[in-house]
């Protein structure tokens, strides 16, 4: 059913990760646009706030599962983006076993584009492994998803992925998990059973290697954490070379549970076939593959 929403979601334009319009790829393998689907249900706005600046996030969209619950994941759109974007696509993914909760980023003023206010988790200057870290907004945004897994039961595990800027996200979100604390020093209180990041970079890579070498624990952590990256090497926003040098860092810094995919032709969005191994992966990783349980 996955590949007819991949067909059938409108593809006149691509609003891409960072904000600018990038011309639709049409050719054999259809691509998915998130920026123009739009779905009616789930939450409204919600107020959080970690340190001394409080921080409106704006609507969250639900997915329930089909079938039995057995997992939940907190997926992360892209800068410029919202939650509803992907809703549609992972409600159609052959994974009943899970729920989607696709929160939507606050709108806040984004060095990128000159100080123009976007929905961005974190502020942006540029997408270098020497650029300078938003701390607090990423501190922020990673206590917003901590947050809302922190509520499901104790028998459902739990994941963070997303797209481009909510890709970094969810793998800062992962760093954090495994050093047990976030960049500001207070303890992250959630148990990760899963990362993923499509078309993403890794935030605060500097350091990483000595955080997880602190302790025999953060070390334990690191090592069991699994983590997905995919990246197409046409990607011409979030260049590959970076979710190549993300994967590379992550594991010489003691993540050793990394699957790092790569499509050839794949550029700033998501195709059937990066679709298929992302639920296969999921599927392995969460063991939710028993089909009594759908």
């Amino acid at each position: 059913m996955f590949a007819e929403v991949l067909a059938t979601i409108t593809t006149r334009s691509l609003v891409g990760a960072i904000g600018r319009r990038i011309p639709t790829r049409i050719s054999s393998v259809r691509t998915v646009n998130f920026g123009l689907a739009r779905m009616s249900h789930g939450s409204s706005s919600f107020i959080s706030s970690i340190g001394a600046t409080p921080i409106e996030f704006g609507r969250t969209h639900v997915v329930r599962p089909k079938g039995k619950h057995l997992a939940t994941i907190v997926w992360l759109h892209g800068l410029g983006d919202n939650g509803s974007s992907w809703s549609q696509l992972l409600e159609s993914l052959p994974l009943p076993n899970i729920k989607w909760i696709c929160p939507t980023a606050p709108t806040r003023p984004v060095n990128l584009f000159g100080g123009f206010p976007s929905t961005a988790w974190f502020d942006l200057t540029e997408i270098s492994e020497n650029a300078a870290d938003d701390i607090e907004g990423l501190d922020a945004a990673a206590a917003h998803v901590a947050n809302m897994l922190s509520t499901e039961p104790e028998n459902i595990k739990v994941g963070i992925g997303g797209f481009s800027m909510g890709a970094a996200t969810a793998l800062y979100s992962a760093t954090c998990c495994a050093y047990g604390k976030y960049g500001n020093g207070d303890s992250y209180p959630v148990n990760i059973s899963a990362a993923v990041s499509l078309s993403g970079w890794l935030p605060c890579a500097r350091g990483l290697k000595q955080k997880v070498e602190s302790s025999e624990e953060v070390a334990r952590r690191a090592t069991s954490l699994p983590i997905l990256l995919s990246h197409g090497k046409a990607d011409d926003v979030v260049l590959y070379k970076h979710g190549e040098k993300s994967s590379q860092v992550l594991n010489s810094s003691g993540f050793s549970n990394v699957t790092f995919k790569n499509y050839k032709s794949l550029g700033h969005y998501t195709n059937p076939e990066e679709m298929d191994d992302l639920c296969n992966w999921l599927t392995a990783t969460l063991g939710i593959n028993d089909d009594s349980q759908h």
